[in-house]
């Protein structure tokens, strides 16, 4: 068995400027956004982004980052559009597939079993086919003659997801409500790489939750990362929920005034520090 623990800068040694990145969680919602800004102190850049969008879209948007984004929704949940990606998408600065969050699902289901497309009713009758004129339709070769929706698969060439539990082989668990896509992010890639808030022994994860709970396999895995606090400022429940008022600061903040102040540091502590004298100067 092998030992894939790493660090935020171990992964993004492993990321190249023009890859297709798959980032997982939803919304403002474990999102990797440890290694989301590892990727930001990096010269990584011309993306394309597969994400159920969050704060990681925006960030890495707004710092120019991305050439494609593929997305069904960029949004903080409780902020409903993410301003920052809304800024750099009205200025033209990257181009934008745009899929409903079924068609979306069932690409990623198409990359994680290596099949080109899915065929799904998902899109029919409405303007995600006239936004995209590049998706295509199939016939059902059966009795009932269906004309059906081509998804193609969302393959990438790396997937960051975070979850609460990990062990050092790989294997990743969700104690939340919901595991937002992560394993199809992780099987969808060439290589997948899994933030976590703690390291734990593997008999550890099976008494912290119920089988189901244990959501990434150690196959699917290139490398895990500690990263306690790894999702701020989108949610990790249970072991924190979203920091509200450090998003509202994010989305109401220039972004080069945000960057100066959160992101300029040399590590993730840095951030963490930024972040804990923010909130003593709010006390």
């Amino acid at each position: 068995m092998t030992d894939k623990s790493m660090t935020p800068e171990d992964v993004v040694g492993r990321l190249r400027s023009g890859m297709t990145l798959g980032i997982g969680g939803w919304g403002s919602r474990r999102k990797p956004m440890a290694l989301v800004r590892a990727l930001l102190r990096s010269e990584i850049t011309d993306l394309t982004v597969v994400s159920y969008g969050g704060p990681d879209v925006g960030l890495l948007a707004a710092a120019g980052r991305i050439r494609r984004l593929v997305a069904p929704f960029a949004t903080l949940d409780s902020i409903p559009l993410e301003p920052h990606f809304r800024a750099a998408r009205e200025a033209g600065a990257f181009a934008l597939t745009e899929l409903d969050e079924a068609m979306f699902m069932w690409g990623l289901h198409a990359a994680a079993n290596r099949l080109p497309f899915l065929p799904v009713r998902a899109g029919l009758g409405s303007d995600v086919m006239r936004v995209n004129p590049e998706l295509r339709t199939v016939t059902s070769p059966y009795a009932d003659g269906e004309e059906l929706v081509a998804v193609p698969a969302l393959r990438t060439d790396a997937a960051l997801v975070h979850l609460n539990r990990a062990d050092r082989l790989g294997n990743a668990q969700y104690l939340g409500p919901d595991p937002y896509f992560d394993d199809l992010f992780c099987e969808a890639a060439d290589a997948a790489y899994v933030s976590c808030e703690q390291l734990v022994e593997s008999a550890e994860l099976s008494k912290a939750g119920p089988p189901q709970s244990l959501l990434v396999s150690r196959h699917c895995v290139t490398g895990v990362v500690e990263c306690p606090n790894g999702a701020h400022f989108t949610s990790c429940v249970p072991d924190y929920g979203r920091d509200e008022a450090f998003q509202k600061l994010y989305a109401s903040t220039p972004w080069a005034e945000f960057a100066a102040r959160f992101l300029r540091g040399a590590s993730e502590q840095d951030y963490q520090r930024a972040v804990r004298a923010w909130h003593e100067e709010q006390s």
